[in-house]
Formats: C-alpha cells, structure tokens, sequence
C-alpha cells in the first residue's frame, strides 16, 4: 500500500482517491492567492516535489488558474508535472473570482463568464476536460445562475464532475437541483470549525458528498503558515504518538468522516512527507476527546 492510501479512498464521482491529496496554492512562492511577497519556488523544484507526492500516493490535487504569482503559475507547474502521471492524477480546480494579469482582484465572475475561466483552467493545465471543478461562491446568496451555467459545460464535455468551495448548506441544497456535487471545499480545522456549526460536514457525509477542508493545518492563521504550535493538547497527543503537532490536526481532520479529503500544501519535501504520513496515525477516543476541548489558558 502506498503511504497516502494509509487513510482509505473516497470517490469523486467515478474517481477513486486517496484521501491525503495536495494544495498547490503554495507553489507559486507566495501566501493565499498570491497576495503576499514571497521567494518563487525553482520551477525544477515543484516538479520534483509534485513527482515525490505522486510517488507517495497521492492523486488529488487541488488548484485553480488564480493561484499565480508574477513568476509562476500553480496549474502550470501542475501540467508540466503530469506529463508521465497525467491519467492518475484527479485535478480539482476552482472557478468564480478571477484576477488579471498584474494579479489584482476582478469582481466574482457573471455566469456568462465562467466558461471563459473555465478555458483558461484548460489551456493552463494541458487538458481536453477538467476532472472536477468547484464553484466558489465569496459571498452570493445564491449560486443558480453560476452552477447552472457550469452544469452547461458539464453536460457539453469541458467538465466532468462539479463541486462547490466556501458555501453554507443552503448552497449545496441548490446546486443539487441542477446537477450532482461530488465535493465541497470550505476552511475547516481544529481551531475553525464553522462548517461544524452550520452542519455542512455532517451533510456532505450524509449525501455521500466529499468534504475537503482547506487551511485545515494553519487553523486560525488562515492562509499564513502555521506558527510555531502553543497548543498544549496537541503537544500532548504527538507525543503519543512520535508525530508533529501539524500531522495530529490532519488526523484530526480525517477522523471527523470517510469523506473528508485532506489537501495540505507545501513546498518542503520533508512536511509533505510528514503530511502524508498522517493519514496512517490513529487518535483514539480519548485524544480526539482532549482535542474537541477548548484549550486551557496558561496561568
């Protein structure tokens, strides 16, 4: 068994993955989206990185055209990786916002418009069709208009499965009156557990919808890297098991259901390792008791 088979296998529509997938958000040097100054990765580097996660088991990526940077593009890293491994390798990819080509924020894409990103994901990645794309909603009370519009280039070919990113459960009540959704994508952690309140996690595990958490290891920082761990609990439960306090939140993430699929980025051969890793770790009841309780303030 490979080591990101460790955790088990979901299917995105007829798509089996290993449940550790990877977040190429990080391949382009900078923070979220490209907002934040940052050293560009070498481009033969996130090759070989992206061949190590491959190698490693892991076929679920997740992307999206506006992961760029003025020096590299996320998708086009992504391409150029797959020229050995490309029927293997489940893409997910992500429509709506969009930026022009100084990197500066547009307004959330028109319906009309989406096909046009939809285009650009394509010629980007080196592929007739997109295995997976997400509609990311940033706010819209309702998406009819986008996912119908989506639904459209799905049943034209361009696309073959369709999921959602940043929604409330009245988002995916709608969307799966027009078409079926494979996956939903939200910020989901130890410390931000939204999607726990609003019962998104335990919807999509209901309606055998892939839950896929993003910023699940940075927690509260968000799209920043996770700072040097405080959390006494979390020291404690690695510990237990010889483990770093990052791999204890992805396991703890894993554990919350079969559906959840972890997609940590990184641009360390060593993290991304230890990522993978941390699909085989078992909390038992107890930890995942000490985890869910809030933590102690030092006196």
């Amino acid at each position: 068994m490979n080591a990101a088979a460790a955790a088990g296998t979901w299917k995105l529509g007829e798509m089996e993955v290993n449940r550790v997938g990877y977040g190429a958000m990080r391949l382009t040097g900078n923070g979220m989206m490209g907002n934040s100054a940052g050293t560009p990765i070498d481009r033969d580097a996130a090759v070989r990185l992206l061949h190590s996660a491959f190698e490693q088991g892991v076929n679920h990526i997740d992307t999206a055209a506006f992961y760029f940077s003025p020096l590299r593009s996320a998708n086009e890293l992504i391409n150029r990786a797959l020229a050995s491994w490309r029927d293997d390798v489940v893409v997910v990819t992500k429509v709506g916002p969009g930026r022009d080509p100084s990197g500066e924020w547009l307004t959330m894409a028109r319906p009309e418009q989406l096909r046009g990103q939809v285009e650009e994901n394509l010629r980007q990645l080196g592929r007739d069709h997109l295995d997976v794309v997400n509609l990311r909603s940033d706010g819209m009370d309702s998406i009819a208009e986008h996912f119908g519009a989506l639904a459209e280039l799905r049943a034209a070919g361009l696309v073959r499965h369709l999921g959602l990113s940043n929604v409330r459960p009245q988002h995916v009540a709608e969307a799966r009156e027009i078409a079926p959704v494979v996956c939903v994508q939200n910020a989901y952690s130890l410390d931000w557990r939204r999607a726990d309140e609003s019962g998104l996690v335990d919807l999509c595990r209901e309606q055998g919808i892939a839950f896929v958490p993003f910023f699940a290891v940075s927690g509260l920082r968000r799209e920043a890297a996770a700072a040097p761990e405080q959390d006494a609990r979390l020291h404690t439960v690695a510990r237990a098991h010889g483990a770093t306090p990052a791999q204890i939140r992805l396991a703890w993430t894993l554990h919350r259901g079969p559906h959840i699929l972890a997609i940590p980025g990184t641009t360390n051969p060593a993290h991304l390792a230890e990522n993978v890793a941390a699909g085989a770790l078992r909390l038992t009841e107890e930890e995942r008791t000490l985890l869910d309780k809030p933590d102690e303030p030092d006196n």
